[in-house]
């Protein structure tokens, strides 16, 4: 999939299903509240980071899985539809890989290392994670307007529900509400009441009720919360 691409361009979705839109708004909100607490954080304190440190590990936890799911459900399905190659996104993959790896490295290097230590390696933790974050935005960018099309051009609307729905089984229970938890604050208001309603209609209750109080609620403002209970009919 070698194709020229600059950051300007854009691709109308003219109706079609948006398979990677939630999930790279989710992750591009989440990757940059991030920075901003690595970027303000005092790494001296311990106590300040430990949460900090945490929360990164979990993001880049389902960063990786995002990688396998594209790679298992998304790049198999256009090579199978004959697209010649996806080695270039397969490399960008690996090339994330890596870094992740070096971005544990340094989180276990701050929390081994003596409170005068840890404002030199915060920093370096905070450039390393922020050079990931324009490589990564650069990369969604090159899925939503190379490999998007493409998808578009070869499946219908249904098969592409129908790779997602692939995608959302293959989680557990916990990973799918972290995946919400990332989703339902990051999109637009419309696009986040179509989501839940159309896991209100498809999915067990309990698991409905879950994704409200556990993912929605918490994360969202009150006057958005108040937005999506009108949108959906949800009971007070």
């Amino acid at each position: 999939m070698n194709h020229a691409h600059h950051p300007t361009e854009a691709v109308d979705l003219n109706g079609r299903y948006d398979l990677y839109g939630p999930i790279h708004k989710g992750l591009r909100k989440a990757q940059c509240d991030l920075l901003v607490r690595l970027g303000n954080t005092d790494f001296a304190e311990s106590g300040a980071t430990a949460q900090l440190l945490s929360d990164l590990r979990g993001l880049l936890t389902l960063a990786a899985a995002h990688l396998e799911h594209e790679d298992a459900h998304i790049h198999s399905a256009l090579r199978a539809r004959g697209v010649v190659s996806t080695d270039r996104l397969d490399h960008q993959h690996d090339d994330h890989r890596g870094t992740f790896a070096e971005l544990e490295a340094l989180v276990a290097a701050i929390e081994a290392a003596k409170p005068h230590e840890r404002s030199v390696l915060g920093r370096r933790l905070y450039l390393a994670f922020a050079t990931y974050i324009a490589h990564d935005i650069e990369h969604m960018h090159e899925e939503e307007t190379v490999a998007a099309p493409q998808l578009w051009s070869l499946f219908s609307d249904a098969e592409l529900m129908a790779i997602e729905n692939r995608i959302v089984g293959s989680l557990s229970p916990e990973k799918a509400m972290a995946f919400m938890r990332l989703m339902i604050p990051a999109i637009q208001p419309a696009e986040r009441a179509a989501m839940l309603g159309g896991m209100k209609q498809q999915a067990p209750r309990e698991a409905f009720d879950a994704v409200i109080e556990f993912a929605a609620r918490p994360n969202l403002s009150a006057e958005e919360f108040a937005d999506l209970a009108r949108r959906l009919d949800l009971v007070a």
